[in-house]
């Protein structure tokens, strides 16, 4: 009883002068109870830059009593008294070398050698080793070994949370608990709904690093599970959830949802590592959200200079791999126009690169730095730092320079040499849907009557493969295929499916849509057809309809 009215008192009270206050007034002190008022002066002492008033705790009489107490008395203490105080004096930043902290270790690992500790204690333990002594520390593997021989269902979600956190340095320095991590996984999927915010991300953080890749069930509901907690995420906590979300593949549309609420109100508190994982996300899962853009877009004007080059270009690239101009699309490349003028040099050469080839998708054109990316000397550059000059980068490099000479005539800068540059451009991976272009031959065999009258997959003279082609004389006849002479207007059919566009979205991808500008400008006339104009159409006659309204209108 006296031990639960001193607690409630003690969390009452919100300085150390209060708490120092408080424990001169009283007579008599269990270990437990001088234990939980260290924890206390932790509590309300230390912040994100460590001890708040040194002097003031540290030099403190009581203080320095309970410190001797605990010195002196550690073998005498309980567990839970020991193991407290000893957290709460690594939390108060107190010498490691210091007899206090080398009486205290030894006791626990002795009480642990024996057997002593419970679950709790082992946790507490367990944590106190990782704030003082890191992943190296041998101790936590004789941690963990004494938790496998424990009951994990009756783990609390703290105890189960703090034996991930163990696992997660002990397995990645070699060590293998697959069998352990087995049993924890699927007693974790019971207590999902029980997480806090810090928990979900904590569990899903070391999923990642541990390679849970089979731990689909647990994963699926962490990942349901964290979208209630998204307004409550601190920025480290909501950088590892979409981390996990990355590394498992995984997409949840309420999730992006609750974004589209958090970011916009949030962008101007919000770290910079934080908004470019957010952009980060939504690329490789091509989400095209118009509010976490126009959002990240208006953060990113407001205060460029916290961003890092490298999070300048996670925060850019994505709205040309997706296609997408924000509404302050003028100040945005204004704004990041003028950081490129002064710190160009800072950025990684493939950073760069990256960035301004982005920027062409949508149609700007970053000509005051093109002499720059086309000289002998930042090319050198390329080359020397992974992965060199290779298919995918000469691919950038070349579409640059197409886009120059075909959309900026006015750009009298130096050339892409020949030697840099690619003879086709590498389609994107899986970006032809071969089950739509064979609908779509079918009706063409349909309406041509014979196969003779268009070709497939293409390659023309300008670096792009044109799905289909067909080929028409003066008078609008359509000619073989093969036949080069006397072609007067050539047609470029885009059999675009899902892949080629934003998720759930009618939106083209930036490297698609470019393709079909550029067709055009090189004289083909570009015919669309899209996945969703013709997925409902039954058989081939209405297939070969749909093309001849589509590719003959008149």
């Amino acid at each position: 009883m006296v031990e639960q009215l001193f607690f409630k008192k003690l969390k009452s009270l919100c300085t150390s002068k209060e708490i120092f206050d408080f424990l001169r007034s009283l007579e008599v002190m269990s270990d437990t109870m001088a234990s939980g008022a260290l924890q206390r002066i932790s509590e309300v002492e230390v912040d994100d830059n460590g001890l708040k008033n040194p002097e003031g705790v540290l030099e403190n009489e009581v203080f320095r009593a309970l410190c001797f107490q605990f010195e002196f008395g550690s073998s005498k203490l309980s567990n839970t008294g020991l193991l407290t105080a000893l957290q709460a004096l690594v939390k108060l930043c107190i010498d490691p070398q210091s007899t206090l902290m080398a009486s205290l270790l030894s006791e626990g690992e002795e009480r642990l050698g024996k057997g002593q500790l419970t679950v709790k204690n082992l946790c507490t333990l367990g944590e106190s080793l990782l704030e003082l002594e890191g992943p190296s520390c041998a101790t936590l593997e004789r941690i963990v070994n004494h938790m496998q021989e424990k009951d994990i269902e009756k783990w609390s979600p703290r105890e189960m949370v703090m034996v991930y956190k163990m696992l997660q340095v002990t397995v990645r320095e070699g060590k293998h608990y697959q069998g352990l991590l087995n049993r924890m996984n699927s007693v974790t999927l019971t207590i999902v709904s029980q997480l806090s915010p810090k928990f979900t991300s904590i569990i899903l953080n070391s999923l990642v690093v541990l390679h849970q890749t089979q731990a689909v069930p647990l994963v699926t509901a962490l990942c349901k599970h964290s979208v209630k907690h998204v307004p409550y995420f601190t920025d480290d906590e909501l950088v590892n959830v979409l981390e996990a979300f990355l590394y498992f593949g995984h997409c949840e549309q309420i999730f992006t949802e609750a974004l589209e609420t958090h970011v916009p109100k949030s962008i101007f508190t919000m770290h910079p590592q934080t908004v470019s994982k957010v952009m980060q996300y939504c690329c490789q899962r091509m989400i095209l959200s118009k509010p976490i853009f126009d959002a990240v877009a208006e953060g990113f004007i407001c205060d460029p200079d916290r961003f890092t080059t490298d999070q300048i270009a996670e925060c850019i690239i994505p709205f040309g791999t997706l296609n997408c101009l924000p509404s302050s699309a003028s100040s945005l490349f204004m704004k990041l126009e003028t950081l490129l003028h002064i710190h160009f040099s800072q950025f990684q050469p493939h950073t760069l690169l990256n960035l301004l080839h982005s920027c062409v998708l949508i149609q700007r054109y970053p000509v005051n730095f093109l002499p720059k990316i086309f000289s002998p000397y930042f090319l050198q550059q390329l080359q020397a730092q992974p992965p060199g000059l290779d298919r995918i980068v000469t691919s950038k490099l070349t579409q640059l320079f197409l886009t120059v000479t075909l959309e900026c005539p006015f750009y009298e800068g130096p050339k892409l040499l020949p030697k840099y540059q690619v003879k086709a451009f590498l389609a994107p991976h899986g970006s032809l849907d071969v089950h739509l272009l064979k609908r779509v031959k079918a009706g063409l065999l349909h309406l041509l009557k014979k196969r003779i009258y268009f070709a497939s997959e293409v390659s023309t003279p300008y670096f792009y493969t044109v799905d289909i082609e067909i080929k028409l004389d003066e008078e609008g006849f359509v000619l073989p295929a093969a036949q080069c002479e006397e072609v007067h207007r050539r047609i470029a059919l885009c059999v675009d499916g899902q892949n080629r566009f934003c998720v759930n979205s009618h939106n083209l991808l930036g490297e698609e849509a470019i393709k079909q500008r550029h067709l055009q400008l090189l004289g083909y006339e570009v015919v669309q057809i899209p996945f969703f104009e013709i997925e409902s159409l039954q058989n081939c006659r209405k297939m070969a309809e749909y093309l001849r309204k589509k590719i003959f209108p008149h």
